[in-house]
Protein backbone atom coordinates (compact mmCIF):
# COMPACT_ATOMS: atom_id res chain seq x y z
CA UNK A 1 0.00 0.00 0.00
CA UNK A 2 1.36 3.43 -0.96
CA UNK A 3 2.10 6.11 1.63
CA UNK A 4 -0.73 8.29 0.29
CA UNK A 5 -3.25 5.50 0.75
CA UNK A 6 -1.88 4.75 4.23
CA UNK A 7 -2.51 8.39 5.15
CA UNK A 8 -6.09 8.18 3.99
CA UNK A 9 -6.75 5.01 5.94
CA UNK A 10 -5.06 6.43 9.04
CA UNK A 11 -7.44 9.38 8.91
CA UNK A 12 -10.40 7.05 8.68
CA UNK A 13 -11.39 8.17 5.17
CA UNK A 14 -11.55 6.25 1.94
CA UNK A 15 -9.24 7.31 -0.90
CA UNK A 16 -10.76 9.60 -3.50
CA UNK A 17 -10.66 6.89 -6.18
CA UNK A 18 -12.89 4.66 -4.03
CA UNK A 19 -15.81 7.12 -4.19
CA UNK A 20 -18.56 5.29 -6.07
CA UNK A 21 -20.86 6.89 -8.67
CA UNK A 22 -23.84 6.22 -6.40
CA UNK A 23 -22.18 8.18 -3.58
CA UNK A 24 -21.44 11.07 -5.95
CA UNK A 25 -25.06 11.14 -7.16
CA UNK A 26 -26.36 11.06 -3.59
CA UNK A 27 -24.05 13.96 -2.68
CA UNK A 28 -25.32 16.17 -5.48
CA UNK A 29 -28.95 15.22 -4.82
CA UNK A 30 -28.48 16.27 -1.20
CA UNK A 31 -26.88 19.56 -2.29
CA UNK A 32 -29.80 20.27 -4.63
CA UNK A 33 -32.32 19.55 -1.85
CA UNK A 34 -30.47 21.87 0.55
CA UNK A 35 -30.38 24.56 -2.14
CA UNK A 36 -34.14 24.24 -2.74
CA UNK A 37 -34.98 24.39 0.98
CA UNK A 38 -32.67 27.31 1.78
CA UNK A 39 -32.77 29.43 -1.38
CA UNK A 40 -36.19 28.44 -2.76
CA UNK A 41 -38.28 30.58 -0.37
CA UNK A 42 -36.14 33.63 -1.09
CA UNK A 43 -36.50 33.19 -4.85
CA UNK A 44 -40.26 32.80 -4.46
CA UNK A 45 -40.41 35.96 -2.32
CA UNK A 46 -38.31 37.87 -4.84
CA UNK A 47 -40.51 36.72 -7.69
CA UNK A 48 -43.66 37.69 -5.80
CA UNK A 49 -42.33 41.19 -5.22
CA UNK A 50 -42.14 41.81 -8.97
CA UNK A 51 -45.48 40.25 -9.92
CA UNK A 52 -48.53 42.29 -10.81
CA UNK A 53 -52.05 41.87 -9.45
CA UNK A 54 -53.12 39.74 -12.42
CA UNK A 55 -50.54 36.99 -11.77
CA UNK A 56 -51.25 33.99 -9.56
CA UNK A 57 -48.62 33.86 -6.83
CA UNK A 58 -50.00 30.64 -5.31
CA UNK A 59 -49.60 28.54 -8.43
CA UNK A 60 -47.80 25.22 -7.96
CA UNK A 61 -45.19 24.74 -9.16
CA UNK A 62 -44.62 28.50 -8.89
CA UNK A 63 -43.53 30.63 -11.80
CA UNK A 64 -40.32 32.23 -10.62
CA UNK A 65 -40.16 34.50 -13.65
CA UNK A 66 -42.92 37.14 -13.62
CA UNK A 67 -44.73 37.37 -16.94
CA UNK A 68 -44.99 41.15 -16.63
CA UNK A 69 -42.42 42.43 -14.08
CA UNK A 70 -43.41 45.62 -12.30
CA UNK A 71 -41.95 47.96 -9.68
CA UNK A 72 -45.38 49.09 -8.53
CA UNK A 73 -45.17 47.00 -5.35
CA UNK A 74 -41.94 48.72 -4.29
CA UNK A 75 -43.44 52.12 -5.05
CA UNK A 76 -46.44 51.22 -2.90
CA UNK A 77 -44.16 50.33 0.00
CA UNK A 78 -42.38 53.69 -0.26
CA UNK A 79 -45.73 55.48 -0.49
CA UNK A 80 -47.31 53.86 2.55
CA UNK A 81 -44.42 53.96 5.06
CA UNK A 82 -41.41 56.30 5.51
CA UNK A 83 -39.07 53.56 4.43
CA UNK A 84 -36.00 55.79 4.18
CA UNK A 85 -36.44 57.06 7.74
CA UNK A 86 -36.99 53.56 9.10
CA UNK A 87 -34.01 52.28 7.15
CA UNK A 88 -31.82 55.05 8.55
CA UNK A 89 -32.90 54.19 12.09
CA UNK A 90 -31.98 50.54 11.52
CA UNK A 91 -28.66 51.57 9.99
CA UNK A 92 -27.79 53.78 12.97
CA UNK A 93 -28.48 50.95 15.44
CA UNK A 94 -26.65 48.39 13.31
CA UNK A 95 -23.53 50.52 12.79
CA UNK A 96 -23.39 51.42 16.49
CA UNK A 97 -23.64 47.72 17.38
CA UNK A 98 -20.83 46.86 14.95
CA UNK A 99 -18.52 49.51 16.42
CA UNK A 100 -19.10 48.65 20.07
CA UNK A 101 -18.93 44.89 19.51
CA UNK A 102 -15.74 45.15 17.46
CA UNK A 103 -14.01 47.27 20.12
CA UNK A 104 -15.33 45.95 23.42
CA UNK A 105 -15.63 42.29 22.42
CA UNK A 106 -11.96 42.39 21.38
CA UNK A 107 -10.95 43.93 24.71
CA UNK A 108 -13.05 41.50 26.73
CA UNK A 109 -11.88 38.53 24.66
CA UNK A 110 -8.26 39.52 25.19
CA UNK A 111 -8.82 39.86 28.94
CA UNK A 112 -10.46 36.43 29.20
CA UNK A 113 -7.89 34.70 27.02
CA UNK A 114 -4.58 36.35 27.86
CA UNK A 115 -4.85 38.00 31.27
CA UNK A 116 -4.99 36.51 34.75
CA UNK A 117 -7.37 37.93 37.35
CA UNK A 118 -9.59 36.73 40.17
CA UNK A 119 -12.85 34.93 39.36
CA UNK A 120 -11.80 34.53 35.73
CA UNK A 121 -13.38 31.06 35.50
CA UNK A 122 -16.57 32.32 37.15
CA UNK A 123 -16.89 35.13 34.61
CA UNK A 124 -16.25 32.72 31.75
CA UNK A 125 -18.94 30.44 33.14
CA UNK A 126 -21.39 33.35 33.31
CA UNK A 127 -20.70 34.17 29.68
CA UNK A 128 -21.31 30.56 28.68
CA UNK A 129 -24.49 30.35 30.77
CA UNK A 130 -26.01 33.34 29.01
CA UNK A 131 -25.82 31.44 25.73
CA UNK A 132 -28.17 28.81 27.14
CA UNK A 133 -30.93 31.32 27.81
CA UNK A 134 -33.27 32.48 25.05
CA UNK A 135 -33.53 36.23 24.64
CA UNK A 136 -37.15 36.27 25.79
CA UNK A 137 -36.09 35.22 29.30
CA UNK A 138 -34.18 38.45 29.92
CA UNK A 139 -36.57 40.68 27.98
CA UNK A 140 -38.34 42.07 31.05
CA UNK A 141 -35.15 42.80 32.99
CA UNK A 142 -33.60 44.48 29.96
CA UNK A 143 -36.64 46.66 29.45
CA UNK A 144 -36.69 47.70 33.12
CA UNK A 145 -32.99 48.55 32.92
CA UNK A 146 -33.42 50.61 29.77
CA UNK A 147 -36.44 52.40 31.21
CA UNK A 148 -34.58 53.08 34.44
CA UNK A 149 -31.85 54.76 32.41
CA UNK A 150 -34.45 56.89 30.65
CA UNK A 151 -33.68 55.33 27.26
CA UNK A 152 -37.05 53.80 26.50
CA UNK A 153 -38.55 54.91 23.19
CA UNK A 154 -35.08 55.89 21.91
CA UNK A 155 -32.70 54.33 19.39
CA UNK A 156 -30.06 54.26 22.14
CA UNK A 157 -32.36 51.96 24.10
CA UNK A 158 -32.66 49.69 21.07
CA UNK A 159 -28.88 49.57 20.69
CA UNK A 160 -27.80 49.19 24.33
CA UNK A 161 -28.57 45.48 25.02
CA UNK A 162 -26.73 44.49 21.86
CA UNK A 163 -23.77 46.81 22.39
CA UNK A 164 -21.65 43.79 23.30
CA UNK A 165 -22.73 40.19 22.83
CA UNK A 166 -21.59 37.25 24.93
CA UNK A 167 -21.07 35.10 21.83
CA UNK A 168 -18.89 37.79 20.27
CA UNK A 169 -16.75 37.98 23.40
CA UNK A 170 -16.25 34.22 23.37
CA UNK A 171 -15.36 34.26 19.67
CA UNK A 172 -12.74 36.92 20.28
CA UNK A 173 -11.44 35.03 23.33
CA UNK A 174 -10.90 31.92 21.19
CA UNK A 175 -9.14 34.00 18.55
CA UNK A 176 -6.91 35.72 21.12
CA UNK A 177 -6.03 32.36 22.66
CA UNK A 178 -4.50 31.32 19.33
CA UNK A 179 -1.82 34.00 19.66
CA UNK A 180 1.44 32.39 20.91
CA UNK A 181 2.10 33.32 24.47
CA UNK A 182 5.77 33.97 23.69
CA UNK A 183 4.85 36.93 21.48
CA UNK A 184 2.77 38.55 24.22
CA UNK A 185 5.47 37.89 26.83
CA UNK A 186 8.08 39.46 24.55
CA UNK A 187 5.89 42.56 24.20
CA UNK A 188 5.61 42.79 28.00
CA UNK A 189 9.40 42.46 28.39
CA UNK A 190 9.87 45.25 25.84
CA UNK A 191 7.70 47.48 28.01
CA UNK A 192 4.53 47.51 25.89
CA UNK A 193 1.44 48.66 27.72
CA UNK A 194 -1.89 46.83 27.53
CA UNK A 195 -3.11 49.24 24.86
CA UNK A 196 0.09 48.76 22.83
CA UNK A 197 -0.23 44.98 23.04
CA UNK A 198 -3.81 45.23 21.84
CA UNK A 199 -2.94 47.67 19.06
CA UNK A 200 0.28 46.17 17.70
CA UNK A 201 0.16 42.48 18.66
CA UNK A 202 -3.42 41.35 19.17
CA UNK A 203 -5.30 43.41 16.59
CA UNK A 204 -3.25 42.37 13.50
CA UNK A 205 -3.88 38.71 14.35
CA UNK A 206 -7.60 38.88 15.13
CA UNK A 207 -8.81 41.20 12.35
CA UNK A 208 -10.36 38.26 10.52
CA UNK A 209 -12.42 37.24 13.53
CA UNK A 210 -13.38 40.88 14.12
CA UNK A 211 -14.92 40.91 10.64
CA UNK A 212 -16.99 37.85 11.61
CA UNK A 213 -18.14 39.60 14.80
CA UNK A 214 -18.93 42.76 12.84
CA UNK A 215 -21.01 40.85 10.29
CA UNK A 216 -22.95 38.94 12.95
CA UNK A 217 -23.54 42.15 14.89
CA UNK A 218 -24.84 44.00 11.85
CA UNK A 219 -27.20 41.22 10.79
CA UNK A 220 -28.47 40.71 14.34
CA UNK A 221 -29.17 44.41 14.88
CA UNK A 222 -30.70 44.94 11.43
CA UNK A 223 -33.01 41.92 11.62
CA UNK A 224 -34.06 42.35 15.25
CA UNK A 225 -37.81 42.78 15.59
CA UNK A 226 -38.98 41.88 19.08
CA UNK A 227 -36.71 44.19 21.10
CA UNK A 228 -37.33 47.37 19.04
CA UNK A 229 -41.05 46.58 19.16
CA UNK A 230 -40.91 46.47 22.97
CA UNK A 231 -38.76 49.58 23.45
CA UNK A 232 -40.24 51.90 20.83
CA UNK A 233 -43.79 53.25 21.02
CA UNK A 234 -43.45 56.23 18.70
CA UNK A 235 -44.02 55.19 15.04
CA UNK A 236 -41.70 57.95 13.88
CA UNK A 237 -38.78 56.19 15.63
CA UNK A 238 -39.46 52.67 14.37
CA UNK A 239 -36.74 50.60 12.79
CA UNK A 240 -37.29 49.02 9.40
CA UNK A 241 -38.34 45.57 10.64
CA UNK A 242 -40.93 47.04 12.99
CA UNK A 243 -42.20 49.53 10.42
CA UNK A 244 -42.74 46.73 7.91
CA UNK A 245 -45.59 45.47 10.07
CA UNK A 246 -47.69 48.32 8.71
CA UNK A 247 -47.59 46.52 5.37
CA UNK A 248 -48.92 43.36 6.96
CA UNK A 249 -51.79 45.16 8.68
CA UNK A 250 -52.74 47.52 5.89
CA UNK A 251 -52.19 45.07 3.06
CA UNK A 252 -53.11 41.72 4.54
CA UNK A 253 -54.75 40.71 1.25
CA UNK A 254 -51.82 41.89 -0.89
CA UNK A 255 -48.78 39.69 -0.19
CA UNK A 256 -46.99 41.23 -3.18
CA UNK A 257 -46.44 44.48 -1.27
CA UNK A 258 -45.34 42.56 1.82
CA UNK A 259 -42.86 40.61 -0.32
CA UNK A 260 -41.54 43.87 -1.80
CA UNK A 261 -40.97 45.27 1.69
CA UNK A 262 -39.15 42.09 2.73
CA UNK A 263 -36.86 42.31 -0.29
CA UNK A 264 -36.08 45.95 0.50
CA UNK A 265 -35.11 44.96 4.06
CA UNK A 266 -32.85 42.17 2.77
CA UNK A 267 -30.92 44.29 0.28
CA UNK A 268 -28.48 45.87 2.82
CA UNK A 269 -27.67 42.46 4.32
CA UNK A 270 -26.97 40.99 0.89
CA UNK A 271 -24.72 43.94 0.02
CA UNK A 272 -22.83 43.76 3.32
CA UNK A 273 -22.25 40.01 3.04
CA UNK A 274 -21.25 40.23 -0.63
CA UNK A 275 -18.63 42.88 0.13
CA UNK A 276 -17.34 41.25 3.33
CA UNK A 277 -17.50 37.56 2.49
CA UNK A 278 -13.76 37.43 1.76
CA UNK A 279 -12.96 38.73 5.24
CA UNK A 280 -15.71 36.59 6.78
CA UNK A 281 -14.32 33.29 5.48
CA UNK A 282 -10.81 34.41 6.28
CA UNK A 283 -11.88 35.03 9.86
CA UNK A 284 -13.59 31.65 10.11
CA UNK A 285 -10.48 29.86 8.87
CA UNK A 286 -8.11 31.96 10.94
CA UNK A 287 -6.45 29.85 13.58
CA UNK A 288 -2.85 30.89 13.99
CA UNK A 289 -0.49 33.82 13.87
CA UNK A 290 1.19 34.36 10.52
CA UNK A 291 4.92 34.70 10.75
Amino acid sequence: MSKAKEKWYQRGSAPYEHVTPALTIAKYVLLVLIFIVSVGPFLWQLSTAFKGASEDIYKFPPDLMPSAPTLANFAEVARRIPIWDYGMHSLIVAVASVITNAIFATMAGYALACMNFRFKKVIMGLFLSTLLLPGEVTLTSQFLTVRGLGLDNTLAGVWLPGAIGAMNVLLMAVSCRMIPRDILDAAVIDGASTYQRLRYVVWPNVRGMVSVVALFSFIGAWDDFLWPLVVLNDPEKYTLTVGMQYLQSNFGQNPRVVAAGTVIALVPIIIIFATMQRYFFKGVEEGAVKG
